[in-house]
Order: structure tokens, then C-alpha cells, then sequence
């Protein structure tokens, strides 16, 4: 479907249901150089399930308007506006990655609006290799294969798709490069400037699953572990073998912890 946030257009997948503001709205949000895509093996769930579903293309990404957004912070305002924007007054609010600390910092933000917050390979901080942020910069092609290798875990390097005759990684990297050329750039330069992570996470109120993979190797298991002490009301859920895209190595122990928690 499509919204208008600032007069500029957004595009959301709804799980293959029209929203309907008497159901509880969760709001997906997508990690750096992504789009709604990455959600598509839960979303459709929750919205055969009682709930109104927006998994959205960040500006600039996807098929929504750009450009894309230069920090944490204007995506967490973004997201408050976009809840509005859809016609609801709170929703809950599941991110991974880049989206994870965007949601992070919306809850911190605009505590009034963020029912629950489920939090998926974040950590307090997300710094960036400079090599990293010079690939994405100025060699996207080198950028995506560091991703890929570092994003998935060992059995999705090997294999270990649900679906027969698809390759995850391949998945990964034709996603990666569909990204407007300069938002991995964008989103990277944000992810690894923000330092705001600790302090936003002391003022969440909202009741917070925190989904690791044990595997991960861009956000480590450690690292999000600081969530759990930091939010007053956090649960941590572990996902074995998994990897930094959880959702799509095992979207079905990814759907589990989702569905136990909203």
C-alpha cells in the first residue's frame, strides 16, 4: 500500500491484508540498504492473525520516495509520523538491524506511540569498518560481498534454505544491489555515527523482546545482551546457528519468538 509521510510517498507491504485501524498495528522495519522484502516469511502471519501489518521501505529504499535519511534519529521521528500517518495512535514495533536501533530510538523517543518493541540483531552501538564504509561508498559490488558473508551464518552458506531451490545468499546480494546508488553509504554512515543506543534504551517503557542469532557476526550475541540489563521490561531469546538475517536463515524459529512475544 502506499502512505504519505511529509507529503512524500511510502510504501508498505500488509502481509496481503488491507490495514484495519480496529486491529493492532505492527510495523516492520528493514535494516541498512534493504527494504520490506527481508519480512516477507512472518509478516503475512500476523496479518492472518488479528493484526493490521506495515512493513515498510525506509525513504530512499524500496519503492518509497527518497532521500534517504541521514540518522537515527530522523528515521525514529520518520516512524512516529508514519504510525500517524497510517492512522493509529500506538503500534508495535519489530526492526532488525539498522531498523532495530531506528525503533530503538522511537520508543526512547515517542514512548506514547510504541506499544511493544522487538528488537532483532542490535546491539547499543553499531560501528562500521571504515573499510566497510569506503566499499559501500565507492565499490558497492566489494560492499555487498563483505555483507553477505559476514550477514549470513554458516548454514546458509552451505545451503540450508526452506524454500528448494533458492539460494539465500545469492537473495542477499541481488537485494543489496537493488539499493539506490549512495543509501548503503547513507545508512551505514548513520548506523555507525549513532552513540545514542545506551541512553535510548534506559528510557524505553514498552515491553521489548530482544532475538539474537548466535551466529551473528555483524551484531554479536554479547553485544545485544546489553539490552537485556538496560530495558526495564526486556526478554532475550537466542536462535542457535543464526546468523545476522535470522528472519530469512530461519524465519520459522524467528516467527516463534515473534508470535510468543506480540
Amino acid at each position: 500500500m502506499r502512505l504519505a509521510v511529509e507529503s512524500k510517498s511510502v510504501h508498505a507491504g500488509t502481509g496481503g491484508f488491507p490495514i484495519d485501524i480496529a486491529k493492532p498495528l505492527t510495523v516492520f522495519v528493514h535494516g541498512a540498504g534493504m527494504d520490506h522484502t527481508v519480512w516477507a516469511l512472518q509478516t503475512r502471519y500476523f496479518a492472518n492473525h488479528g493484526q493490521s501489518v506495515l512493513a515498510v521501505d525506509m525513504p530512499g529504499h524500496g519503492r518509497s520516495d527518497g532521500p534517504a535519511l541521514t540518522s537515527v534519529g530522523a528515521m525514529a521521528d520518520w516512524l512516529g509520523q508514519l504510525i500517524g500517518a497510517a492512522g493509529f495512535e500506538q503500534a508495535m514495533l519489530v526492526g532488525h538491524s539498522m531498523g532495530a536501533i531506528a525503533t530503538l530510538e522511537a520508543a526512547a523517543r515517542h514512548p506514547d506511540q510504541v506499544r511493544k518493541l522487538a528488537l532483532l540483531g542490535a546491539a547499543p552501538t553499531m560501528p562500521v569498518h571504515p573499510d566497510l564504509l569506503a566499499a559501500a561508498r565507492d565499490d558497492i559490488d566489494l560492499a555487498v560481498q563483505f555483507i553477505v558473508s559476514w550477514a549470513y551464518g554458516t548454514r546458509a552458506h552451505i545451503g540450508g534454505t526452506q524454500a528448494p531451490g533458492l539460494w539465500m545468499l545469492a537473495g542477499g546480494r541481488r537485494l543489496l544491489h537493488q539499493a539506490a546508488p549512495g543509501v548503503l553509504a547513507t545508512d551505514f554512515a548513520a548506523c555507525a555515527d549513532y552513540a545514542g543506543g545506551a541512553a535510548a534504551a534506559a528510557r524505553v517503557r514498552a515491553p521489548t523482546l530482544i532475538l539474537c542469532g548466535d551466529s551473528d557476526r555483524m551484531t554479536p550475541a554479547r553485544e545485544s545482551r546489553k539490552f537485556e540489563a538496560a530495558i526495564a521490561e526486556a526478554r532475550l531469546v537466542m536462535i542457535p546457528g543464526g546468523g545476522h538475517m535470522m528472519m530469512v536463515e530461519q524465519p520459522d524459529a524467528t516467527l516463534d519468538a515473534l508470535k510468543a512475544f506480540l
